[in-house]
């Protein structure tokens, strides 16, 4: 299947059901458990329900995160019709050969996992859930990015907390636009599971079939493999641009790779050693210290 870039906006409020809050929470020093304020009614009567269901001395933390969620709420309200969120994808024709993918031409190399936490399981890399060239047949892959309005990130620069506040919820719109964006494209542009059903309790918890690993996540640790992603999507068109060393601006940006094979997962590359990095350094064009610097948290 070969799409053409597709560019999507939406309104913060079409996005709000889709923010994991527990991320949200744990950005503010919070405890998963927590973040269950967000799936309370707003009526006093259940707020008070769900505060007494805490121990005692878990009650001021419990109140803190519900005044937090009330504040957060008025704050996407306040920016809901001023900013938009922005979302682009791309599905492309590929086929897998060794650890690299092929999409449209583009060598795309990654990492294979080199520890697994049972003796029977694989050594796990993104390509192994694409179709291997030598079948002569291609197989499809999708890459993605999302972003905030870049004024967003302005917004209460005079205020230390509102500021932060606003930057927590940013990074957690781009989220919520990968998630609505991954759902709209599984149902209905590459409609491999149109019939799909889910919550969005089940879509945050990965119920979902197929994946979507974001770069600079366990499977896809190394942030210059932006570079690659900008190649395939021109990233510009929704306002993100790359530093030299990968990164992207807005800071609230998310990018990645969707896979629909229905044994794909997520797993962490973890540590490599210096001859996977030198081989991969090799595939990626670029000498071993090149890329080190990239994989610091993976070369052991």
């Amino acid at each position: 299947m070969r799409t053409d870039i597709t560019v999507k906006e939406y309104d913060i409020h079409e996005l709000v059901d889709y923010i994991n809050w527990i991320y949200f929470f744990h950005a503010w020093g919070f405890q998963p458990k927590y973040s269950s304020i967000a799936d309370i009614h707003g009526c006093n009567g259940c707020r008070a329900m769900w505060l007494v269901s805490f121990k005692e001395d878990e009650r001021p933390k419990a109140s803190e995160a519900m005044q937090l969620h009330k504040e957060a709420q008025r704050m996407l309200n306040s920016l809901d019709g001023r900013f938009k969120v922005y979302a682009m994808y791309r599905l492309m024709d590929a086929n897998s050969d060794g650890d690299n993918l092929i999409m449209e031409g583009t060598r795309f190399p990654l990492l294979r996992q080199q520890s697994r936490v049972k003796d029977s399981d694989p050594f796990l890399c993104l390509s192994d859930f694409v179709r291997p060239v030598s079948y002569g047949m291609t197989d499809t892959v999708g890459c993605f990015a999302t972003t905030i309005d870049p004024e967003m990130e302005k917004e209460f620069e005079d205020d230390g907390y509102k500021h932060m506040l606003c930057k927590t919820l940013a990074e957690r719109l781009a989220e919520a636009a990968a998630e609505k964006i991954h759902e709209t494209i599984r149902k209905s542009v590459w409609g491999y599971v149109p019939d799909e059903n889910l919550s969005v309790k089940e879509l945050l918890n990965e119920k979902y079939c197929g994946i979507r690993p974001a770069v600079g996540y366990p499977s896809l640790p190394d942030i210059s493999v932006n570079f690659l992603l900008d190649d395939l999507l021109d990233m510009k068109r929704i306002g993100i641009t790359l530093t030299e060393n990968g990164m992207m601006h807005p800071h609230a940006s998310v990018s990645g790779l969707m896979f629909a094979h229905p044994q794909s997962r997520y797993f962490s590359v973890g540590k490599i050693d210096e001859a996977q990095l030198a081989d991969y350094a090799e595939r990626r064009g670029k000498t071993a210290d090149e890329m080190r610097k990239y994989l610091r948290a993976n070369v052991g």
